[in-house]
């Protein structure tokens, strides 16, 4: 997995309108220049944020793109419910680390 790659595209997305604009227009077309994996490039194609979530993007990161994506407040969070539904729990992150802490 290229955690660090996937949120990068993520960035790259959130930080300007132009680049939303070409991630819309095409989003394999703006992505192929990442080292994804193919689940962390179809996450984003689709967009499927409860699996952005799972494959460990970062909180804040994810929360600007499924919100520049149309995503209500709700619907992200049900969203991250669900890929935890489907997709299991997630795999890295901070959310996966902190879940292992005592």
């Amino acid at each position: 997995m290229s955690l660090y790659a996937l949120q990068k595209v993520i960035y790259q997305i959130n930080r300007a309108s132009e680049s939303m604009s070409k991630y819309r227009e095409n989003p394999a077309a703006f992505t192929a220049g990442y080292e994804l994996t193919d689940e962390e490039a179809n996450a984003l194609h689709a967009p499927d944020i409860g699996l952005l979530y799972i494959l460990g993007v970062n909180g804040q990161l994810l929360m600007h793109f499924a919100a520049a994506c149309g995503y209500e407040w709700s619907a992200y969070v049900d969203a991250m419910k669900q890929g935890l539904t489907v997709h299991g729990p997630v795999r890295a992150g901070l959310y996966a680390v902190a879940g292992k802490q005592q």
